[in-house]
């Protein structure tokens, strides 16, 4: 399964966000040996952008795995309002 967790982040925080998340993906990559990424929509809007991590192929439980890292990781301070953790399955392959 992967996971898709989306939300809010103030532009001025931007530089501090990026150093935080980035260090809580490697740490999280390093110990559960998956696939990461991190997205930004390009626009900003009322001083905000929306942020987008990305983990590939994860295992049962590791929903739980990652919020208890977001709590120690400072990130929440700088979220504007909610995170969303969306679910999706591969139904099909790249060729």
């Amino acid at each position: 399964m992967d996971l898709y967790v989306y939300y809010r982040v103030q532009v001025a925080d931007a530089a501090v966000f990026l150093t935080k998340v980035t260090e809580m993906q490697d740490n999280l990559r390093r110990e559960y040996s998956i696939c990461t990424a991190l997205k930004r929509r390009p626009e900003e809007q009322d001083g905000v952008h929306t942020w987008m991590e990305v983990y590939l192929e994860v295992a049962e439980g590791f929903e739980a795995k990652l919020e208890q890292a977001v709590a120690s990781s400072q990130l929440p301070a700088m979220i504007v309002g909610k995170r969303y953790v969306e679910h999706f399955l591969d139904l099909t392959l790249c060729a």
